[in-house]
């Protein structure tokens, strides 16, 4: 199912449309409708509720020398560069193995509503005015939470273990600093091994048989 996003209302209609499960890809947002499944199930964190498990602190003492930058949505030829070498290493098979920087460009810039893009640099070396990108976040900024569109980051290890549980760290505690309840982290399948690290994040609810469900 989908429609799209136009007019001066774009962004309440993108909002209503995520509380019963939508979830938005530049100007559509869409929900999966299948005859004899329904495993596709949205959650979300109680960003107020949420309290760090020790690994999670762990994670957040590991990256907090990271430079975090809001962006307005526009794309980089570094942001691409970074895509690229995720998209190799972590998903050379993934729907989006073939994306070039025009499809980057209007996934990032084709946006009816308030996005912004989430930089994470490394500190500057010597006179470097910025530090190395290792990673970026596309967010979309509801009423009610923040609601995490798309994510990537530095694939190679070198001590930046977890930055992708580190990006999502980081938006509960911004969302939670801001007093908005929710993170919305899109959909998550039971049993799916890619999906599975949505889970960790507590608590969590999940919209099942018509209302969100808290699971702890």
């Amino acid at each position: 199912m989908f429609t799209e996003l136009r007019g001066s209302e774009a962004s309440q209609l993108s909002e209503a449309l995520s509380r019963i499960g939508f979830r938005r890809s530049q100007n559509v947002v869409y929900r999966p409708s299948c005859d004899s499944c329904r495993r596709c199930v949205s959650v979300r964190v109680l960003a107020q509720d949420f309290e760090p498990s020790a690994s999670q602190r762990r994670i957040l003492r590991r990256h907090d020398d990271l430079d975090i930058a809001s962006c307005t949505a526009k794309t980089t030829s570094e942001q691409f560069a970074l895509l690229r070498r995720y998209l190799d290493t972590r998903h050379p098979d993934g729907g989006m193995a073939s994306m070039d920087a025009y499809d980057y460009a209007d996934m990032v810039e084709q946006t009816p509503v308030d996005t912004a893009v989430l930089e994470y640099r490394e500190p500057p070396e010597d006179d470097r005015r910025l530090g190395r990108l290792v990673g970026v976040c596309l967010t979309d900024r509801q009423s009610d939470g923040l609601s995490m569109v798309y994510s990537f980051y530095e694939p190679a290890g070198g001590g930046r273990d977890g930055l992708g549980n580190f990006i999502i760290l980081d938006h509960i505690m911004r969302a939670k600093a801001a007093g908005l309840p929710y993170v919305y982290l899109g959909y998550w399948i039971d049993g799916c091994d890619r999906m599975s690290y949505k889970s960790r994040f507590r608590p969590l609810e999940a919209l099942e048989g018509g209302g969100w469900i808290r699971r702890d």
